[in-house]
């Protein structure tokens, strides 16, 4: 067994423990209160790629790291992204939502957004490149969502609905391990691509923390503005904030073959986990809504 198969598991048992904590109606809530839904689909399609753009023309980023960091903010959120909303007591029903037809818009808005934004940031270091996006792999993105993300929470829905009791005993103890396994999701990334992030991490790291951070406040802030619950909004904010780095670094070696534009995604995929992490710990020093209420009686 190698990382290959390792870490794809690791996450599916990370989804299924997600599973766990989800009923059939809280994906109903999503379209019946659809306002997160819809800020959260502007987030990911429009604010996360205006403000990468923004960052690179501020940062005066060279033109691999600028593009690699295009290339990144064009892709679907990451499916930790609803673990970490878990964690954060958000809106998990909402952020799977959006993790599913942001992987499905991608397959369209992918091409256009990165050959019209960047067709003018760096052709000439794309060159023929630019032709193969069209070229993204569809079965790979269909399937990597639908079997460490969809199935494994279906599973967990499942055993929570057959097996009640026995879901109340170990969901925590289930849920410490998925912890775990997703530190060392982490940890293996790091190793995995030590050498790269730490020489790129004085060029790029600033420019990464910085969309990170600025894509998970704006799209919390107007979840908020339009009247939307703070669950949701952490939602929004997660799954802005964590991109799909493996994504990235796929279209970057294999279908423009150009190493160099991987730069940015390799450093974003250990940098996005800061903003997220941090929103974790903010969210859970706030008592859970269900405790609030029961406070204001």
């Amino acid at each position: 067994m190698n990382l290959d198969f390792l870490l794809p598991a690791a996450l599916a048992f990370i989804m299924f423990s997600v599973g766990l904590a989800l009923q059939a109606g809280d994906f109903g809530r999503v379209f019946v209160q659809p306002r997160g839904l819809f800020v959260g689909l502007l987030g990911q399609l429009v604010l996360v790629p205006l403000a990468a753009l923004v960052i690179v023309m501020l940062f005066d980023l060279p033109p691999a790291l600028g593009i690699g960091l295009m290339i990144l903010s064009a892709c679907p959120g990451g499916a930790s992204s609803g673990f970490l909303t878990h964690l954060a007591r958000g809106n998990v029903a909402l952020s799977l939502t959006l993790t599913v037809i942001s992987s499905l818009a991608a397959l369209f808005t992918f091409p256009l957004l990165v050959n019209g934004v960047l067709g003018w940031l760096g052709s000439e270091v794309l060159g023929e490149g630019l032709g193969r996006l069209t070229e993204l792999p569809v079965g790979k993105l269909i399937g990597s969502v639908l079997v460490v993300t969809t199935l494994p929470i279906l599973a967990g829905m499942l055993l929570r609905y057959k097996a009640p009791s026995f879901t109340a005993r170990s969901e925590k103890a289930i849920g410490r391990l998925a912890t775990l396994f997703f530190a060392a999701i982490v940890a293996a990334t790091f190793l995995a691509h030590k050498d790269t992030i730490l020489d790129n991490l004085h060029a790029v790291g600033p420019a990464t923390l910085v969309l990170n951070f600025a894509v998970m406040g704006v799209a919390y802030g107007l979840v908020l503005l339009v009247g939307a619950a703070r669950r949701d909004a952490v939602a929004v904010a997660m799954e802005c904030g964590l991109q799909n780095a493996g994504l990235a670094i796929f279209v970057s070696i294999v279908l423009l073959r150009q190493p160099e534009l991987a730069v940015a995604g390799v450093v974003y995929a250990l940098t996005m986990n800061f903003g997220a992490l941090g929103l974790v710990a903010m969210s859970r020093r706030q008592p859970p809504a269900v405790e609030l209420a029961r406070g204001l009686k």
